[in-house]
């Protein structure tokens, strides 16, 4: 799955509501993936997050599919969070959609 693929899962995800932040996740050379619950649309772009996401691709698909616990990727350091932890936490309602 590339990121293209990626980007449309999450904006199916995200067209359920519930989600009313900006989160980036930032994925290195592969590129960004920037959810805007408040406009409802999910872009590859660069901008403005209430939290960035750094995590590599690979990790990031991983934990779409549950195949790996945020909370010990967050503590293992291969997911890293700056801004507002909250808005990270409420991920996880998306992220179930995901799967």
């Amino acid at each position: 799955m590339d990121l293209a693929e990626v980007t449309q899962k999450v904006q199916a995800a995200l067209a359920g509501g519930g989600f009313d932040k900006t989160v980036k996740f930032d994925f290195g050379a592969v590129g960004k993936l920037l959810i805007d619950g408040v406009a409802g649309k999910v872009t590859n772009e660069d901008g403005a997050a209430d939290a960035t996401i750094s995590v590599d691709f690979e990790d990031f698909k991983n934990l779409a599919a549950g195949k790996l616990d945020p909370m010990m990727a967050y503590m293992s350091g291969k997911l890293k969070v700056m801004g507002d932890m909250a808005v990270a936490m409420k991920l996880q309602s998306l992220f179930s959609k995901l799967r």
